[in-house]
């Protein structure tokens, strides 16, 4: 039975070519071996996981290569390529300054820089995480750093270059890693399971690098895990299940239910994530990125900076059309407060159900604020023959001063007489009017509405009666009654 190599080293890149999300960095190297440009001393710092000790390790193999390739990698055929990937070369040295980080070591190491390379122009030192090495040690490292013999190169590598001493990093090329990106590390663990034969759900992949937060190195070892756990197969729900990785799902129903105005919704979906065993400052601090990530899907030229799947991306750009910005500022507002406090709270719980409750508030309060601004419609019932209408004196007020019916072309006049009979205006039925005139006419409502005689029972009842409508015939109504005045004011 072979011995089982982990997929960090079985894949580690054996080329400049091969190194993922490095290219600024590689070409510069390459271009330094092809131009002769080379340093003393190379100063490698960065994150966990991103390829420092493997870059250094390629840089190494390469300058003493014996047939560069026009691309500046190594041919990976020569005797020094050979001797490097057999682990036997003599002229690429490696130091753990993390368990040799005394000044006898660095001194025993100045004496052996003296000796000149027996294959090859160079000897390379490679000195991992340096800034493991006491003060003393960096003392003594200073005077062969500065002045190292012209066959010896140095190549340090480290996490925390903040704790390196300032004589140390003046005398290195600074070569800064960034973290790997997200799209990348996909990238590399598709690679990885086609060549192990692994089916692989590219929703899976994206949560293993996500969780592996730009370390590919990291990313390679759960991608192992994964694997002893399911199989030749993985799926996105075994991948959360394994990781202990909140569902986006969770985040999704919750901001639904504060859009629907559904605070039911949104405490039994936070209940249900504290019954799965997840830590509520987790959540909140989930919620926020899922917050920010709708934020970013509002424009479609952000929504590249949301680095998830095609069918993810989607869905966030589908509910983020349903958010307003408004509302997204403030739920991200209560929700960094909310985070920033948690670890002050003497009860969690109840901690993030309030900041829940006042992202709910918003889209609640927005609602009620918009139902005190409708204006209020009155319902006025055909079947009540009882109308407002004015008292007889002021009909003959109306009969005595003619030109109050000649002001009333104009609208502005026909606005204070309204206000004015207001004032004086009183209910009765139309019949009592009737019966106390001298000629008592037919009149029923439908006159005085303006509404067509042959008019059928059926779209009567269709009729919408306004105030304008109200209005405009009882304008009607009232020029009626002026024309007969002097019979009016003979009763």
């Amino acid at each position: 039975m072979e011995n089982f190599i982990v997929s960090a080293r079985k894949y580690r890149p054996a080329t400049f070519s091969m190194v993922v999300g490095q290219d600024t960095i590689t070409k510069t190297l390459k271009n330094a071996i092809k131009g002769n440009l080379l340093a003393q001393a190379y100063l490698f710092c960065g994150p966990r996981g991103v390829g420092k000790t493997t870059c250094a390790r390629i840089f190494a193999k390469t300058i003493n290569c014996f047939n560069l390739r026009d691309n500046g990698d190594p041919c990976d055929t020569c005797e020094s390529c050979q001797s490097f990937n057999t682990l036997r070369s003599f002229n690429i040295h490696e130091l753990d300054a993390a368990s040799n980080n005394k000044v006898e070591d660095i001194r025993s190491l100045n004496e052996q820089v003296r000796i000149p390379p027996q294959i090859g122009k160079y000897s390379i030192y490679i000195i991992d995480e340096v800034h493991m090495l006491s003060s003393s040690a960096f003392n003594a490292f200073l005077k062969t750093l500065e002045e190292p013999p012209a066959h010896a190169i140095f190549i340090l590598a480290t996490t925390e270059k903040h704790k390196i001493i300032p004589t140390i990093l003046s005398r290195c090329q600074i070569f800064d890693f960034n973290r790997i990106r997200i799209e990348d590390i996909v990238k590399r663990l598709l690679y990885v399971a086609q060549n192990e034969s692994v089916l692989a759900e590219e929703e899976a992949l994206h949560i293993i690098a996500q969780k592996a937060d730009g370390a590919l190195r990291d990313a390679l070892s759960i991608f192992d895990q994964i694997v002893s756990l399911c199989g030749k197969k993985i799926t996105y729900k075994d991948v959360i299940e394994n990781l202990n990785v909140l569902d986006c799902e969770y985040y999704f129903k919750i901001v639904r239910g504060a859009l629907r105005n559904d605070l039911s919704t949104i405490l039994v979906t936070f209940n249900e994530i504290l019954e799965k065993g997840f830590d509520g400052h987790n959540f909140i601090s989930g919620l926020n990125s899922h917050l920010r990530d709708l934020l970013v899907s509002k424009d479609k030229s952000t929504l590249q900076l949301l680095e998830t799947t095609p069918s993810l991306r989607q869905r966030y750009a589908e509910q983020a059309s349903e958010c307003q910005v408004s509302f997204l500022y403030k739920a991200l507002e209560i929700g960094s407060n909310c985070d920033i406090t948690y670890k002050n709270s003497k009860n969690p719980r109840l901690h993030v159900e309030l900041a829940l409750i006042q992202m709910y508030r918003i889209i609640a309060d927005s609602i009620s604020e918009q139902e005190k601004k409708k204006p209020e419609i009155t319902q006025v019932d055909f079947n009540d023959d009882t109308i407002p209408l004015p008292s007889k004196s002021e009909i003959v007020r109306e009969s005595e001063n003619p030109e109050r019916r000649t002001s009333s072309k104009n609208p502005g006049s026909v606005s204070r007489h309204q206000s004015h009979m207001e004032k004086e205006i009183r209910s009765f039925s139309i019949r009592e009017i009737i019966s106390d005139a001298e000629e008592p006419q037919a009149i029923n409502l439908q006159n005085i509405s303006s509404v067509p005689d042959n008019l059928s029972s059926d779209d009567e009842t269709k009729i919408d009666l306004t105030v304008d409508t109200l209005a405009t015939a009882w304008q009607e109504f009232i020029d009626e009654l002026k024309d007969e005045g002097p019979r009016i004011i003979s009763m």
